[in-house]
């Protein structure tokens, strides 16, 4: 499988996606810059933390209009899976491709820190490998991730089982705990924690490596590969 990380100006965490992908997954991974006019040769797609373009006007406003994001578009209604940690989640929001927002911290301060999340949902191809309700520890790094929501759009998540991660101890604020969403597709997921920094124990966890591995194993299911 052959993934995309999506640099932006401002982006701090490509190379943690790239390291976890290529060091600990083995997979193909390669980084792609914000003006690339094409994603059709990746099979999955990573949009890293950080602080794109500043976080100038709103986290993730500006990058929502660079070239590569007209692609990105593209690979989601191709159904190809698609990550956003952190600033990627914000970018994911302000594109379009999940519902709600992000505000600040409720504390109005920057947040890092391991947390434990809960998975409310395992039966996507982000989760499969977990089991579902179990607790894991990944950390967060953040200023805005207080996630919100009108009413009708938080009762649809919870009807289509989009809530795929909650925090047990909200950090930030978020409305209902919500640490990370998917679309209704089940191809593009949100989330502030980063599952990256917590693929090796040497790093102080591997949990945020079977996120990895289910995209992988997902993928191949539904992509037979003729010898």
């Amino acid at each position: 499988m052959k993934f995309a990380v999506i640099v932006f100006p401002g982006s701090n965490c490509d190379v943690d996606m790239y390291h976890a992908i290529k060091d600990e997954l083995g997979e193909q991974v390669e980084y792609v810059w914000h003006d690339t006019e094409s994603l059709d040769e990746f099979d999955g797609i990573l949009l890293p933390g950080g602080f794109s373009y500043g976080d100038y006007l709103r986290t993730g406003a500006i990058a929502r209009f660079s070239n590569v994001m007209k692609e990105v578009v593209k690979a989601a209604e191709a159904g190809k899976p698609v990550l956003g940690v952190c600033n990627g989640f914000q970018i994911l929001l302000e594109a379009g491709l999940l519902p709600g927002a992000m505000r600040r911290n409720e504390s109005l301060s920057f947040i890092c820190k391991p947390v434990e999340l809960k998975v409310a949902n395992n039966e996507t191809m982000f989760t499969a490998a977990y089991e579902k309700n179990s607790t894991i520890s990944i950390p967060v790094a953040h200023g805005e991730g207080n996630y919100y929501c009108d009413e009708e759009t938080l009762t649809k998540l919870k009807a289509n089982n989009q809530i795929v991660f909650t925090y047990n101890q909200n950090p930030n604020g978020s409305l209902a705990d919500i640490a990370g969403i998917i679309n209704e597709k089940g191809n593009v997921l949100g989330m502030m924690p980063h599952p990256e920094r917590a693929v090796d124990e040497l790093l102080g966890g591997a949990d945020g490596l079977k996120l990895f591995q289910s995209i992988v194993k997902s993928w191949r299911e539904a992509n037979v590969v003729k010898a």
